[in-house]
């Protein structure tokens, strides 16, 4: 048991014990079960979900008053493998994912070098299996060194094993070379992930544009950016029938857009982050370079379309956008710091105190948005507690209250705006292929 409080362990891939969790309120939605009930672990995968199992486990674990969901799914991460590692790295990265109850996460490819070939992607799926503790899919860059100029080796990079494009933290600003992509990946299941927001009006801003960033006194990002960007691969999405994502998105705009492509038929997703949920940008404070991130914090106006765009089915998922940084990089003046924080371990709990416990939404659809719906818009073998799969598992109390001490991240990054914040609701036990891998 380490100081922080639980067991963090290697992944044994062979997992010949069992395991029984025990009277917990088993919410899956992939199978419409939301129910107490048992749930029992054999050879790493599902033997049962069912009343009152009677099995003699090797570990028998009482979920009384906890929640049991499929393993928490992100999407979009930073663990900053290759280049980066004094940021983050897979085994820092993944056992702050493992503190926060994921089981399945992606990381981005904006790396030092990018990861624009199949050579460097199966090196870090090499990588991910020595170091990680949960399952790490990689994500390819769209364009090479995502310069926007030239499309990378595509399928070179799926035949290697990525889970999707993106050029994420630059807007691909060539529609010409983005519409080549989006004709060149029709027949395969791999989507493009945007990042939104037209470059020419952002250049040198620093969080969004409107009355707090005139206060203030700083450049800011507007979000007809975002609107501009959105429309356009929607529209390229619709013209050439392909997939794509929409990133972090932040803009009530934004939505209205996304809602209206869905209604015609659009091959259109999209992610929201909590940050994006529940902050906006009158907490921005030029002395704490913590709130700086990209697209900015926006509006309540804005935080209120995000909210009804996740609850009417507009917005797919939720994702972290996990995104540590050096000490010393982040403790700068907010114009000169990266954008981006860590989320890993706080998501939940900040989910589960400003949307859940304030009745803007309801626990089944919160999980869902991350567990079955990320997984089913990326065709990934997750997201379920269905019989026979990989027992990728989380464990939640509801109940508990905890303070988030940056101290007791796992995490590299050290700054984050809810450092303090008193947050209820907590992932107790996280479970990986069979594997129990945290028990607080």
């Amino acid at each position: 048991m380490s100081g922080k409080g639980w067991q963090i362990q290697r992944w044994q891939s062979k997992i010949s014990d069992s395991l029984l969790l025990r009277g917990g309120r088993v919410i899956d939605p992939a199978n419409d079960i939301d129910k107490i009930a048992d749930v029992l672990i054999v050879d790493g995968k599902i033997a049962a979900v069912a009343e009152n199992i009677t099995f003699s486990a090797h570990f028998d674990y009482d979920a009384t008053g906890k929640i049991i969901t499929p393993g928490l799914i992100d999407m979009h991460v930073h663990f900053r493998e290759p280049g980066q590692e004094a940021k983050e790295d897979f085994g820092s990265g993944s056992r702050a994912a493992v503190a926060g109850g994921y089981t399945t996460v992606a990381t981005m490819p904006n790396t030092s070098p990018v990861v624009d070939n199949a050579a460097l992607v199966k090196a870090m799926l090499a990588r991910a299996e020595e170091e990680g503790l949960i399952n790490l899919k990689i994500i390819g860059a769209l364009t090479k060194n995502q310069k926007g100029a030239e499309l990378a080796e595509l399928r070179d990079m799926i035949d290697a094993g990525v889970v999707a494009f993106s050029d994420d933290g630059h807007f691909d600003d060539n529609a010409r070379i983005f519409l080549n992509a989006l004709d060149y990946l029709q027949g395969t299941d791999k989507i493009v992930i945007c990042h939104e927001e037209e470059t020419s009006l952002v250049e040198g801003g620093v969080m969004n544009e409107g009355k707090r960033s005139a206060m203030l006194g700083l450049k800011g990002r507007p979000t007809v950016a975002e609107d501009i960007a959105v429309a356009r691969d929607a529209l390229l999405a619709e013209y050439t029938g392909g997939r794509v994502h929409i990133a972090h998105i932040s803009s009530a705009r934004s939505v209205e857009i996304v809602r209206d492509a869905k209604k015609r038929g659009v091959k259109i997703t999209a992610e929201v982050t909590p940050q994006h949920l529940t902050m906006t940008d009158d907490l921005v404070n030029p002395s704490d370079s913590s709130t700086k991130i990209n697209p900015p914090l926006r509006t309540q106006k804005d935080c209120d379309a995000l909210l009804e765009g996740l609850k009417d089915g507009t917005i797919d998922m939720i994702v972290t956008d996990h995104s540590p940084h050096a000490p010393e990089e982040k403790d700068r003046e907010y114009i000169f710091a990266p954008s981006g924080f860590p989320g890993l371990e706080t998501s939940l709990g900040i989910l589960m105190t400003d949307l859940y416990y304030k009745n803007k939404i309801d626990l089944t659809t919160l999980i869902s948005k991350m567990t079955y719906e990320p997984a089913k818009v990326f065709g990934l073998d997750a997201g379920t507690l269905s019989t026979g799969v990989f027992a990728d598992i989380t464990v939640i109390d509801p109940e508990f209250e905890w303070t988030v001490d940056e101290k007791k991240f796992y995490t590299r990054g050290s700054h984050s705006p809810f450092i303090g914040r008193k947050l209820k609701g907590r992932a107790v036990a996280t479970i990986v292929h069979g594997n129990l891998m945290k028990l607080l």
